[in-house]
């Protein structure tokens, strides 16, 4: 069959590496597509990830039989329901199902509703208001944007301060734009996160091998949130008790809570969570693959993923096998100088091949390509992941492969699962 991917990240670079290994997949389309996937998928840049007349009309074109939606803004954007409504088979939840993602207060008010634990928080649409409300709580303490920031719309504040110019950036400065004219106040979690994403027909949830991705900038978890500077799978933390916890009392109760709402959800449902005393609890919900979780994820499915897509879609999601491979993944994300903030792009990639000679695979976030040449064209350039039979392996031979890359100001994390190692020594 001919597939469309839609999204131009590492996360959707990844999953084209992953269909085009299915013995079902004739062709890949790619809007608008990356340099990375090039060699695996025609790319189509003219077209908008959020143009969904242009992108049914090119599947319409192309004789697609399955779209396969990446990123988050397509998503709430209502690209699964314009396929659907085109007769094209497509991966990814309805608009009013992505909601989950697309809205913070609704994710929350979900979770309130239906007793799945997360953090106690306030919704506001007025500083002053919310400004009071952070003085009486004190700190630490979290701050959301309530809508799409593309990773970066959520500020951990250790002092009061913090927390109160956090308001200031996000509803007075416009930070974040129009996806922070509400905002979330929510009690500061202590604890480890681990990533735990699943597929679902919106009945049946299979849960995904746990993962662990490093948000802040900087080794030891220091300067600003971004992302996603690294992952790695399979997460110790997240271990078979917790996994059975999560999906008795997050998982199962959340997919039914969508049903009930009238937004049944199909697709990969991914669950940001905290870990305090060996309990789960909700930090977000996101409606899509992770990035970078992604990329160590689905390295590690032996399974046929376009049979698993197709199963969520056509609601045989029980009768599929979903199988994990035993080996550990990790992906070390190289950075523009500066990311988060202003960054150059433009500067030449060098040492792609060389990084790839092994066996690992460079997956491309944010480049661009001219007469042969790949230049950085993003905050998050590459993702350059390895597999191995254990995690010390995988860290290893992924920094092996960061060493052959260079761009001007490349930035990265030299501690990439580090939490793994010190449980491992221990």
């Amino acid at each position: 069959m001919n597939i469309l991917v839609i999204g131009s990240g590492a996360r959707e670079h990844t999953l084209v590496w992953k269909l085009s290994q299915s013995a079902k997949a004739d062709k890949i389309y790619a809007i608008p597509g990356n340099p990375g996937m090039a060699s695996l998928a025609e790319c189509v840049p003219e077209i908008s990830i959020t143009d969904n007349d242009s992108m049914v009309k090119f599947a319409r074109e192309k004789n697609v039989e399955l779209a396969v939606v990446g990123p988050e803004v397509p998503l709430t954007n209502g690209a699964v329901d314009a396929f659907n409504a085109a007769g094209i088979k497509a991966f990814g939840p309805v608009q009013a199902a992505a909601e989950i993602e697309g809205s913070k207060a609704f994710s929350k008010g979900l979770m309130k509703k239906y007793n799945i634990p997360t953090a106690k928080y306030e919704v506001f649409t007025d500083a002053a208001a919310a400004k009071e409300y952070i003085k009486a709580e004190g700190a630490p303490i979290v701050i959301k944007a309530d809508g799409l920031a593309a990773g970066k719309g959520v500020i951990v504040a250790m002092t009061l301060d913090e927390a109160l110019g956090a308001i200031d950036e996000i509803m007075g400065d416009g930070a974040f734009g129009n996806a922070g004219s509400r905002v979330v106040v929510e009690e500061f979690m202590d604890g480890e996160e681990v990533s735990v994403l699943c597929f679902t027909d919106g009945k049946t949830i299979i849960p995904m091998v746990p993962s662990q991705d490093h948000k802040r900038v900087n080794d030891n978890d220091q300067g600003p949130n971004t992302g996603g500077m690294g992952a790695y799978a399979p997460a110790p933390v997240g271990t078979p008790e917790l996994l059975a916890e999560t999906q008795k009392l997050i998982l199962e109760p959340t997919i039914k809570a969508m049903e009930k709402e009238g937004r049944l959800y199909k697709g990969c449902l991914y669950a940001g969570l905290m870990v305090t005393d060996g309990k789960p609890r909700v930090v977000e919900f996101n409606a899509r693959f992770g990035d970078p979780e992604t990329q160590v994820v689905l390295p590690l499915l032996e399974s046929d993923l376009v049979d698993v897509m197709l199963s969520c879609i056509d609601g045989t999601l029980a009768e599929t096998e979903v199988k994990w491979s035993k080996g550990a993944a990790v992906c070390v994300v190289m950075a523009a100088g500066g990311y988060p903030k202003s960054y150059n792009k433009g500067d030449e990639i060098t040492g792609l091949k060389e990084a790839e000679a092994g066996g690992n695979i460079v997956f491309h976030a944010g480049t661009s390509e001219k007469d042969g040449h790949i230049y950085t064209n993003g905050g998050r350039v590459l993702g350059v992941v390895a597999k191995a039979a254990g995690i010390k392996e995988a860290v290893d031979s992924a920094y092996a492969s960061v060493d052959k890359i260079h761009f001007k100001d490349a930035h990265f994390r030299h501690d990439i699962a580090h939490w793994a190692l010190e449980r491992l020594k221990k």
